[in-house]
Formats: structure tokens, C-alpha cells, sequence
């Protein structure tokens, strides 16, 4: 079982160090190789996504990716940026489906921001789709306006569209996800406002007759951002576009207590997957020794069951977690009173010593 190692930038290789400890306590038939990606790889190679690091993802069985991002290479052209990595992955290894769980370990009620009786027992997941929308669609640029109230201005455009086979295989993912759970589907959409949408919602409402038992609810986006925050735990499997599931995601990592704790997995149509935790690179925190470290490794447990068939294993991860959780450690994103403050290496340490 080969597996990609790209630790990236900022936190990237510390999290990622953690992981890879982790995973090595299983004693499982792993090779694991690592590579240069984001601003790593731009500054050895020239390009955030090295053909170096590109041929070896394709090879992998799966990816275990860290983060990219660094302010240094913030005035690079686009196509240059750190950030690019992680889009050119997706592409290249058509990574079309992104699952993010939203779960709230009870010991982390308290790091809310919101009232326990709301959050406790969260256990959500967000199926983004990954590789359309506007962050792919053409054209898209820079332009002098011919139209329209401003003609002659300059003006900035991107494209939102989706190919009918794209919408139907992930709302395929999601049914089926939500088939394992309670059978309750939630599609997050702007139909109101969208072509694109309108018709994300017909294939959706189509693709709804194969599965007859799953009940399917659809929400604009807007009142999905404001029910996850004022009633979260009526979403069980909620399954929306590319930019709009960038979002939602994201507003539902605090629900868990800090975007530190958000694993998530890519993947393509046989299950070959990236993973990698839902926050960014964290520049300001780099090299401090006190990044969460829990996302990537429970990005590493989603990897051993997905991509790999290896339930048992994963569960072992994920009960290692809850333990240390139980335990009372807590990284600085997760600290509250009561509790014992850890570093990156400690947390990661603490996680190894419950697997053995």
C-alpha cells in the first residue's frame, strides 16, 4: 500500500510528522514517500506542483496530504501560488468528491462557540463536490468590460458551471453516503438566484428516484449557513457545490470546537483518495511546536478505511483520539480550563502510546 507523503508548507510537515508516527504504530504493509508540494515545491522547483510530486501522487494509492500556503509567495502570479497545488492534485487525479465529517467529541462541548445543548452530539458530513464550479469554470480572467453599465471598465469574471454527468456522480456519493446513516439527504443550493443550481437541483431531484428510501430536503445556501448554527443537528448528510461547500464546511469546523479537529478525504471514482486536515497552513503558528495535529491524523484513520478497506484499523485510530481527548489533553485551539495545554509532538505521542 504506497502512500504520497506531502507535508507543503507552514504547519504541512509538523502535522504531518504526527500522522506518519501514527500510522507507523500499525505495523501494516505501508511505503510511504515524501515530496515537495506548494511553496516547498515552488521554492526547490520552481512550480508548487512538481512533475516530480505530480508522478508520484498518480503512482501512490492515496495521499496524505498536509497544507500549503505561506505569505511569502503571496505576490506570485496565480498560476504560481502555493495554493495551486492543492487544485492541480484534485484535477489531476480527478479527486471529485470531498467527504468532511463534523463531529463533536463530547469533551469538546466546552470549546464551542456554541451552547452545548446545541452542538452536543454533532455528527454531521459535508460531501462537497470538488473539481467543477467556479472555481474551475472558463473563462475567467481579467478583462475590459463591452457590456453592461460599466463598459469600457476594467472588470474581473469567473465562470460557474456544471456538466450534467458531473452533478450525477456525486449526488450518486451522497445518496449512497446517506443510505449507511439515517437516510436523510440535505442538497445545499441557490436555485432561486442560479441557472447553474436550478439545474444542480433537477439532476438531484432525478438521481432521487434510484434511491426511494433516502429522504431528500433542499436548502438555499444562505438559510443552510444560518440553520448550521442555530439548529446543526438537524443536518445529517448534506451534499452541495464546490464553492458553496468550501463555506458551509468551514462554518461547520467551529461547531466542533476549532477547525483543528476536521479530517477530510478526496476521492475519485475507485476510491483512491487525498487526505488531508480542513485548515490551512497556519504560517503564524509554523515551527512553534503547538499546531493541532488531530485532523491530519484522523485524516490518516479515513484513509485506512476508504481508500484501503481497513475499518478496524481506523476505528483503533479514532478510538486513540477520543481517548487522549478523554484524558484531558488539549492542544491551543482546543484548551479550555481544566485541562492540560500540549504541543504538536506531546498530542501526537499521546495518540501513539493509546495505540499500543
Amino acid at each position: 500500500m504506497k502512500i504520497a507523503i506531502l507535508p507543503g508548507d507552514g504547519i504541512g510537515p509538523e502535522i504531518i510528522a504526527q500522522a506518519v508516527k501514527v500510522l507507523k504504530v500499525l505495523d501494516l504493509p505501508l511505503e510511504m514517500e515524501t515530496a515537495l508540494v506548494g511553496g516547498a515545491g515552488y521554492a526547490a522547483h520552481g512550480h508548487p506542483l512538481p512533475e516530480s510530486t505530480l508522478k508520484l501522487a498518480k503512482q501512490a494509492d492515496a495521499v496524505l496530504f498536509g497544507a500549503v500556503g505561506d505569505w511569502q509567495y503571496d505576490s506570485l502570479e496565480r498560476s504560481l501560488r502555493p495554493e495551486q497545488a492543492i487544485l492541480g492534485l484534485r484535477k489531476n487525479l480527478n479527486l471529485f468528491a470531498n467527504l468532511r465529517p463534523a463531529i463533536l467529541y463530547p469533551e469538546l462541548a466546552g470549546a464551542s462557540t456554541l451552547k452545548p445543548e446545541i452542538v452536543s452530539g454533532l455528527d454531521i458530513l459535508i460531501i462537497r463536490e470538488l473539481t467543477g464550479d467556479i472555481y474551475f469554470g472558463k473563462p475567467r480572467g481579467v478583462r475590459v468590460a463591452t457590456d453592461g453599465e460599466f463598459v469600457g471598465d476594467r472588470e474581473g469574471f469567473d465562470t460557474m458551471r456544471y456538466a450534467e454527468s458531473e452533478i450525477r456522480r456525486i449526488a450518486h456519493v451522497a445518496f449512497q453516503a446517506a443510505g449507511k446513516r439515517s437516510k436523510r439527504l440535505t442538497s445545499v443550493d441557490k436555485a432561486n438566484v442560479l441557472e447553474t443550481f436550478q439545474f444542480w437541483k433537477d439532476i438531484l431531484i432525478d438521481v432521487h428516484n434510484e434511491y426511494p428510501d433516502i429522504t431528500l430536503e433542499h436548502m438555499y445556501v444562505d438559510n443552510a449557513a444560518m440553520q448550521l448554527i442555530r439548529a446543526p443537528k438537524k443536518f445529517d448528510v448534506i451534499v452541495t457545490g464546490n464553492m458553496f461547500g468550501d463555506i458551509l464546511s468551514d462554518a461547520a469546523a467551529m461547531l466542533t470546537g476549532s477547525i483543528g479537529m476536521l479530517p477530510s478525504a478526496s476521492l475519485d471514482a475507485k476510491n483512491k483518495g487525498l487526505y488531508e486536515p480542513s485548515h490551512g497552513s497556519a504560517p503564524d503558528i509554523a515551527g512553534k511546536g503547538i499546531a493541532n495535529p488531530l485532523a491530519t491524523i484522523l485524516s490518516a484513520a479515513m484513509m485506512l478505511r476508504y481508500t484501503f478497506s481497513l475499518p478496524q484499523e481506523a476505528d483503533r485510530i479514532e478510538a486513540a483520539v477520543k481517548k487522549v481527548l478523554a484524558s484531558g489533553l488539549r492542544t491551543a485551539d482546543i484548551h479550555v480550563e481544566g485541562t492540560t495545554r500540549v504541543g504538536t509532538e506531546e498530542m501526537g505521542n499521546a495518540v501513539v502510546q493509546m495505540l499500543n
